[in-house]
C-alpha cells in the first residue's frame, strides 16, 4: 500500500461521519453503566438523566453521520458497515438493560423480543444478500420505526426520574415500544419479502 492510499484510508477512518459513529458505540457503556448504577446498585435518580442525555446525543449522531457523509461526499465502506451495527448495538444494549431493570416486564418483554429478533433476521438477510451483491435499501417506514424505537427507549431510560416530572413517562415509553414492535414486524416482513426472491433464484441456479 503506497503513501497516497494510506493517507486516503486514514482520512476515511477519521472522517467526521465515522467519528460520530464511533461516538455512538462509545456511548453504549456509559448509558448502560448509568442505568445499572441507578437501578441495580441503588444509585441516585440523577443517573437516569445522565443516561438519557448521553442516549439522546448518541441518537442524534445517527442522523448527522449520514447527513454529513452525503453532503461532504465522505461515504465509506467502513461507515456503511459500522452505522447499522452501531444502531443495533445501542438499541439492543438499552433494551436488555431496561429488561434487567424491570421497566420492560411482563407482556412488554414480547415487544422487546420482537424488536431484537427482527434486527437479527434483517442483519442475517443483509449479510447473505451482500454476498450475492444485492443491496436492500432502507425504506421510509423503517426509518420511522427506528425513530419511534429511539423515542420509546428515551422515555423508558428516564423511567422513574421522568415520572416524577410527568406521571406518565414510563407508560408512554411502553406504548411507543409496542408501536415500534408492530412497525418492526411490518418492515421486517417487507425486507424478507424483498429479499426472498433473490434467495429462490440462487437455489435455482
Amino acid at each position: 500500500m503506497n503513501t497516497a492510499t494510506s493517507q486516503a484510508t486514514a482520512k476515511h477512518i477519521l472522517s467526521l461521519p465515522n467519528i460520530l459513529t464511533y461516538a455512538r458505540i462509545a456511548a453504549i457503556p456509559v448509558v448502560v453503566g448509568c442505568v445499572y448504577a441507578q437501578s441495580i446498585m441503588d444509585g441516585p435518580l440523577q443517573l437516569r438523566w445522565v443516561a438519557l442525555g448521553v442516549f439522546v446525543a448518541a441518537a442524534v449522531t445517527d442522523f448527522f453521520d449520514g447527513y454529513y457523509a452525503r453532503i461532504w461526499d465522505q461515504q465509506s465502506a467502513l461507515g456503511k458497515m459500522l452505522d447499522p451495527i452501531a444502531d443495533k448495538l445501542l438499541v439492543a444494549s438499552c433494551l436488555l438493560m431496561l429488561a434487567a431493570d424491570g421497566i420492560i416486564h411482563g407482556w412488554t418483554l414480547w415487544a422487546a423480543i420482537v424488536i431484537l429478533c427482527r434486527e437479527i433476521l434483517v442483519s442475517g438477510l443483509r449479510e447473505y444478500l451482500a454476498a450475492l451483491r444485492v443491496s436492500v435499501p432502507v425504506t421510509k417506514l423503517a426509518k420511522w420505526k427506528t425513530t419511534v424505537q429511539l423515542v420509546a427507549i428515551g422515555f423508558l431510560l428516564a423511567g422513574e426520574a421522568g415520572d416524577l416530572v410527568f406521571p406518565f413517562v414510563t407508560q408512554i415509553g411502553l406504548l411507543l415500544l409496542w408501536i415500534s414492535a408492530i412497525l418492526t414486524i411490518y418492515t421486517g416482513w417487507d425486507y424478507f419479502h424483498a429479499g426472498i426472491h433473490h434467495l429462490m433464484e440462487e437455489d435455482e441456479k
